[in-house]
């Protein structure tokens, strides 16, 4: 078989193990060599597309192992509140959502996500009265980046039904100070008014998945999962993601994992047979979720020993007990899910790992299910060594620390911080740890991912657990081949290998050669190819 494409003259990454090409040919969907020029030269046919990369880097598509793809979708269409969209002050996000009111008819709800209270430089949240000034006619809803608080209006207060008489729901917080609302909620308490919002529509859902999916492309991403199908739009997001599969509108590799807390559609999804294995296309389905705690910049992630600020003897939340937590866990494992389960702080991870160790006392190992712990922030020496015994992966976010670093210095200090996603710790250790971003809880850019794993530094230039650093090529395999197999797609992506899909990535710079801050501040994707078509291409045809 001729090739189809040849990328050649360049620095092609095949994998950790398997080490680098100068040249790769792709046909039939499939990488046909990865070797010298020469060796694949012998491949070119009368048709086949020669693109030089004149030194540049091929890497396997990037795989983002946890993100929300239809949220992401959704926040895109909302205001943006990020630091990098300029927003500094609690006096500007007053200022967007005044503006977003100017143009909305009363009541319509105005929505906006992504802004970081500790970047702000007033360091706090809005206010429920400056978010009522703001607004006066319209109810508000505006997440926190780490989606695990929320700040809102009285009027939004209003339309859920929350009064001076209503009570903190089992694992959540409605602030108050001096027995009047703040408008802040925390955790499973942002649901009293996420009920009320209007529920989107399929249109709206399929709309925000292709979005988020072309977006994702343009960044040399080409495998994702989203970890909590279910959450926003209950049932509606998986019929979406069906949708979206079934008329060729999700744009990339998505590995679907079920939102099962209670009130979630783990259930009805195994009822209606979106079971682990089924296939829709590029859509394939394996993971259940629980939430068991918050975060560590929200104050809300469950730790051993209190935070440093805010409320005296904080040591965050856990949204259940043992019990109900375990027996969520044994409940999707006996469905044959793969268990994906959120715990940041080292209260929640032993939670679930304690959990996940009760199945595999009562039902033998459960290695070859490939649990994982989602973010798994903050643990100990012997959690860790738990986990590997028991063949429990972590999913981390190494952008966590690049745009976070400082907020935990704060709230939990030099030594907490410094062993807090401890990759080099995971590696040496064989745990096979993931890379992923949680966008739209963090930016979705790669190479700042990247960046952060090989120099430990904050986006304020703090170094943080500089032991903890990786090598590019590791950083690179963390991001692709970890990645799969986290999804059980080991065996198809991950690697530039022959018979491997062609899902590959064409950089902007040999990524192995240069210093970090070119990685973080440079580097692009020129050229996306997922399946072996080109599915973005930077600057036209090359």
């Amino acid at each position: 078989m001729k090739a189809e494409i040849i990328l050649t003259g360049g620095r092609v990454f095949k994998g950790l193990a398997e080490g680098f090409a100068e040249a790769v040919a792709i046909g039939g969907g499939r990488i046909l060599a990865a070797a010298s020029a020469a060796e694949v030269e012998a491949l070119r046919g009368p048709d086949t597309r020669v693109i030089a990369l004149e030194g540049r880097a091929v890497v396997p598509g990037f795989n983002d192992a946890h993100l929300h793809l239809l949220n992401l979708g959704r926040a895109m269409a909302e205001l943006n509140l990020r630091t990098e969209s300029g927003v500094d002050s609690v006096a500007e996000i007053l200022a967007r959502v005044a503006e977003a009111a100017r143009g909305a008819k009363p009541g319509t709800w105005i929505k906006g996500r992504g802004y970081d209270h500790d970047q702000l430089a007033e360091r706090r949240h809005p206010s429920i009265e400056e978010l009522d000034r703001a607004a006066p006619d319209n109810p508000v809803y505006l997440e926190r980046t780490c989606s695990h608080l929320a700040v809102v209006n009285s009027a939004a207060l209003a339309l859920a039904g929350v009064d001076a008489g209503t009570p903190d729901p089992q694992g959540g917080r409605i602030e108050r100070r001096h027995g009047a609302f703040t408008g802040l909620l925390a955790e499973r308490a942002m649901r009293l008014v996420g009920a009320v919002l209007p529920p989107p529509t399929e249109a709206d859902l399929v709309e925000a998945i292709e979005r988020a999916g072309t977006a994702l492309l343009a960044q040399g991403i080409t495998s994702v999962m989203d970890a909590a199908i279910g959450m926003h739009a209950g049932y509606a997001d998986a019929e979406a993601f069906e949708a979206a599969a079934a008329r060729g509108r999700l744009p990339l590799r998505v590995w679907a994992c079920l939102y099962g807390d209670p009130g979630g559609v783990v259930e009805a999804a195994h009822a209606a047979g979106l079971r682990f294995g089924r296939r829709q296309g590029l859509l394939r389905y394996g993971a259940a979720k629980i939430f068991t705690d918050g975060s560590a910049g929200g104050l809300t992630a469950a730790i051993g020993e209190p935070y440093l600020v805010g409320l005296a003897d904080n040591r965050g939340i856990l949204c259940f007990s043992d019990a109900e937590a375990h027996d969520l866990l044994r409940r999707y494992h006996a469905l044959g899910y793969q268990l994906a389960i959120h715990a940041i702080g080292d209260r929640a991870i032993e939670q679930v790992l304690s959990g996940m160790e009760a199945i595999a006392a009562a039902d033998g190992p459960i290695a070859t299910r490939r649990p994982r712990i989602e973010h798994c922030g903050f643990l100990s020496p012997a959690q860790r060594r738990r986990m590997a015994a028991a063949g429990v992966l972590p999913v981390p976010q190494p952008a966590f620390v690049y745009e976070f670093g400082d907020l935990y210095l704060t709230n939990l200090g030099r030594d907490r911080s410094e062993a807090a996603y401890p990759m080099r710790n995971w590696v040496d250790e064989g745990h096979r740890p993931s890379a992923s971003s949680d966008a739209p809880v963090c930016s979705t850019d790669p190479f700042k991912n990247i960046y952060t794993m090989v120099t430990r530094r904050t986006q304020a230039g703090t170094e943080i657990g500089g032991r903890q650093r990786l090598t590019v090529a590791e950083a690179v395999h963390a991001y692709t081949h970890n990645g799969a197999w986290s999804q059980f797609a080991e065996a198809e992506t991950g690697l530039i290998a022959t018979g491997m899909r062609a899902d590959v990535a064409v950089l902007s710079h040999n990524l192995f050669d240069i210093a970090p801050d070119v990685i973080r501040d440079e580097v692009r994707c020129d050229l996306t190819i997922l399946d072996g078509r080109i599915a973005h291409e930077r600057d036209g045809p090359q």
